[in-house]
């Protein structure tokens, strides 16, 4: 059975992958596709992809980068779609999958402007603050230079302020 290794390196199959990884790609995945299903689908791909891909991780980057690339490139490919791109897909707080943590959603409005972000501002965003990835990890799952994470880092905080500007001072 081909292995891989946990942030702790330590080896783990296929199942140990999902159950550490798996909810977190499933967000990520919903977060890009804006469908229940589908992210379902396209998390489930992205880790036959990584099982059928498993002998080509060098241990270089942390599996979860490596995952994490992957199901991006997956969502990519449902994106590209003719039947994706004719659908119409609205989203709302209430619609992402929960994270563990509390988040108070009473207000909605800075998720609600993430998401309406263009799909590389959106990407950068949800890694850095969602997923919490810093800015290296990011460039590496991107395939993009460190100094375009943060340019386009900058660029989606510049259009999120002037999106939120009387959320923020409404506070």
């Amino acid at each position: 059975m081909l292995q891989l290794f946990n942030q702790d390196n330590r080896a783990c199959d296929l199942e140990q992958l999902v159950r550490l990884y798996g909810d977190e790609i499933l967000r990520l995945c919903y977060m890009h596709l804006y469908d229940r299903q589908l992210a379902e689908d396209a998390a489930q791909e992205t880790f036959v992809k990584a099982f059928q891909k498993a002998s080509t991780f060098r241990n270089e980057s942390q599996v979860k980068t490596w995952l994490t690339r992957i199901a991006i490139n997956t969502c990519k490919d449902f994106r590209r779609t003719a039947w994706f791109r004719h659908v119409d897909r609205q989203m709302t707080a209430e619609d992402l999958p929960h994270k563990e943590t509390n988040i108070d959603t009473a207000d909605d409005s800075v998720i609600v402007e993430v998401m309406n972000l263009p799909i590389k501002y959106r990407t950068v965003i949800l890694l850095r603050f969602y997923q919490e990835m810093g800015f290296a990890e990011i460039a590496e799952t991107l395939g993009i230079p460190i100094g375009t994470v943060s340019t386009r880092l900058d660029a989606a905080k510049r259009i999120l302020k002037t999106k939120l500007v009387r959320w923020y001072f409404d506070e």
